[in-house]
């Protein structure tokens, strides 16, 4: 249970909270875990597996990895906390009096990626159409019943790490019986995108290698693969600061609500974001910080799966 440890020093203050926010699929996910300020997150990397334990104080980030993917996960660290990212032509429009404030809070955030595009890619196609509770649910039961053990302490009773999983492997996903999948709440329409990406899982790490514009155009090339689904992944596993999270029945209404006043569509939102381009998601993040949305007038809703709805939702 050793380990690899690892000091990095970044250029700005590592803000944990958001980035892991974004990689946590719920409060039980159990690839996730928090303490306090420790975050451990357990991963499959080129490498191999890898569980890695980080503690950040303001620049300074202190990590420890276990698995084959050690290595691997802490070369990558300072990519996860967002190292890559270069917010330097984001100017907020003085009228977005709301935006001016979070980037005067919070202009040290930094948009992180886990380079790991299926491992994002398969809890975005569970969480298609579905409210998160029911998302995170079937994420849950799937990761503990087809994933693994995580490396080193996750494998030790009485450790702070113990119980915690990886994800399955894209080839045990691609075998998943369908009966397994409704069990969980994941319907065939879902289930199936999520078979059909896992037997190409290979070509979807290449997208990796060029620019966001044609990692969005290759994800979209997937059948069951929408702008929603493309965005969550980008957001994550790319970095890309631009990949906002269209055709999600919350956040274009909270955005155009909170710089506008107005309630408003994906259409309308799009035109609000358009002097953001290229930082569309970096504005999404920052107003979600300073808990800028409208506010909820109605009850949480549940998508049934055998409603009409469920096969022309959000993808």
């Amino acid at each position: 249970m050793n380990g690899m440890t690892r000091h990095i020093r970044l250029e700005q203050p590592a803000m944990m909270g958001p980035i892991f926010a974004q990689l946590r699929r719920g409060p039980g996910d159990p690839t996730h875990r928090w303490l306090g300020d420790i975050r451990l997150r357990a991963t499959r990397t080129p490498a191999g597996p890898a569980l890695i334990k980080i503690l950040a104080n303001g620049t300074q980030v202190s990590a420890r990895a276990w698995g084959g993917g050690a290595e691997w996960s802490l070369d990558q660290l300072p990519r996860l906390l967002g190292a890559a990212d270069d917010p330097s032509a984001f100017r907020p429009r003085p009228d977005h009096a709301p935006l001016v404030e979070a980037w005067q809070r919070y202009g040290h955030y930094r948009v992180g990626r886990t380079e790991a595009v299926f491992e994002a890619l398969a809890p975005a196609c569970i969480e298609q159409v579905v409210t998160g509770k029911e998302a995170f649910r079937a994420w849950r039961l799937l990761v503990r019943e087809f994933g693994e053990p995580a490396p080193g302490p996750a494998r030790e009773p009485g450790t702070a790490a113990y119980g915690m999983y990886l994800p399955p492997t894209p080839e045990v996903w691609s075998r998943v019986p369908s009966w397994r999948f409704l069990a969980a709440g994941v319907e065939q329409r879902r289930s199936r995108t999520l078979v059909r990406t896992a037997i190409r899982a290979t070509a979807l790490e290449r997208t990796l290698t060029g620019s966001y514009e044609q990692a969005d155009r290759a994800l979209r090339s997937f059948p069951g693969v929408g702008p929603w689904t493309s965005a969550e992944v980008r957001q994550r596993a790319h970095g890309d600061p631009d990949a906002w999270s269209i055709g999600d029945y919350h956040v274009g209404r909270d955005i155009s609500y909170t710089l506008t006043g107005e309630e408003l569509d994906d259409d309308a939102c799009l035109e609000i974001l358009e002097p953001y381009r290229g930082h569309r998601f970096r504005v999404q993040m920052l107003l979600s910080m300073v808990g800028r949305r409208r506010p909820r007038r109605a009850p949480r809703m549940t998508l049934p799966t055998h409603t009409p709805y469920a096969t022309r939702g959000r993808s």
